[in-house]
């Protein structure tokens, strides 16, 4: 079997199967419609740390503990963790994960690192170069305002096409289908991550900071047409398409772009950064974004329903913008980049 198809995608030979997940946030997500869905809600967002960074860590440390948990696996089952989050250097992951003592790969692809980590998790266990993995992503709302935007303290005023970072982490754990069947919970019925598409860094030249929708939309654009074309699929196999953090705005310009490439997504696609918050209600503007938006959503809302066999076919988006604040600081434009993972619910 032809593991590399087309252009950009891979199709797993052994589909791994996403053991268990986990899904922590902080109190504003606890708020949202999805709140009473999560493992875990803080109501401290420092989590009772001094700082926002190092309640970063704490998030990315207890969502893969919690997951690890959940799998029944021990914690020395896991022989590597990929994951990364938004900070210089992914400080918050490093930091994170340091305490657990296991083989680690960290990650930068932005708000689409989750599904860097999952495709490369599946793509180790699929090779046979690891029996179980454990994917995660994280952020917070306070340290990436601080990295990409304003301070804070200085109560900038946001405009309508700006994203609220979610805080909390998501971890997953993805294991052989073979691996000691049923011991771990890996089963015919746990969901398989059956095929990825790498996406490719997209620049439109929007240099908003504030309007991450825009900048991300064609780089999504890009991986799903590729994606359809390397699988010689339609949209409408799948179930449910969820992209990462588009927001309203950039789920908008998404649909247009891909009506122009010839498919027509707006009848089952919907965005990760729509579902986790009530912008009416929750004032955050154009929704959610962040590393932990795709991670957190994926695990607190898809997955249940893929296990339950309500959603049977999925194509998860994680979208990212490639930036930092030297970049912002210098005028830069801001480049993209989004990943496809499709997952299957087990059995069928």
């Amino acid at each position: 079997m032809d593991k590399h198809i087309g252009k950009q995608s891979i199709r797993f030979q052994n589909p791994p199967v996403i053991v268990s997940v986990s899904s922590v946030a902080g109190p504003k997500e606890g708020e949202g419609p999805l709140g009473s869905r999560m493992d875990r809600v803080s109501q401290d967002i420092l989590l009772g740390k001094e700082t926002w960074e190092k309640a970063e860590s704490e998030y990315v440390r207890q969502g893969i503990e919690l997951a690890v948990e959940k799998s029944g696996l021990p914690l020395s089952g896991i022989q590597y963790i990929l994951a990364g989050d938004l900070l210089n250097q992914a400080i918050g992951t490093s930091f994170g994960v340091r305490s657990l003592q296991r083989p680690f790969l960290g990650l930068f692809g932005a708000c689409s690192t989750i599904g860097e980590a999952m495709m490369l998790g599946a793509a180790l266990v699929d090779g046979g170069f690891a029996d179980y993995v454990a994917a995660s992503a994280s952020s917070h709302f306070c340290s990436a305002e601080k990295t990409f935007r304003f301070p804070l303290e200085l109560g900038s005023q946001r405009p309508p096409t700006a994203s609220w970072t979610v805080t909390g982490g998501g971890a997953m754990i993805i294991g052989a289908p073979e691996a000691e069947p049923g011991r771990y919970g890996a089963c015919e019925e746990c969901p398989r991550v059956t095929a990825a598409t790498t996406g490719k860094i997209v620049d439109m030249g929007i240099k908003d900071a504030n309007n991450m929708g825009a900048a991300m939309a064609p780089a999504a654009a890009d991986v799903l047409t590729r994606h359809f074309e390397d699988l010689n699929i339609r949209p409408e196999e799948y179930d449910v398409i969820a992209t990462g953090d588009l927001g309203h705005f950039g789920r908008e310009i998404l649909f247009r772009l891909m009506l122009e490439a010839g498919y027509d997504i707006s009848g089952n696609t919907t965005d990760c950064g729509i579902e986790i918050f009530d912008r009416d209600q929750q004032d955050t503007h154009a929704g959610g974004s962040g590393c932990a938006c795709a991670a957190v959503t994926f695990a607190a809302y898809f997955y249940p329903q893929l296990c339950s066999k309500r959603i049977k076919k999925f194509l998860l988006v994680p979208t990212g913008a490639l930036m930092n604040s030297t970049t912002v600081q210098q005028g830069e434009s801001i480049p993209a980049i989004a990943h496809a993972v499709r997952i299957e619910a087990g059995g069928v």
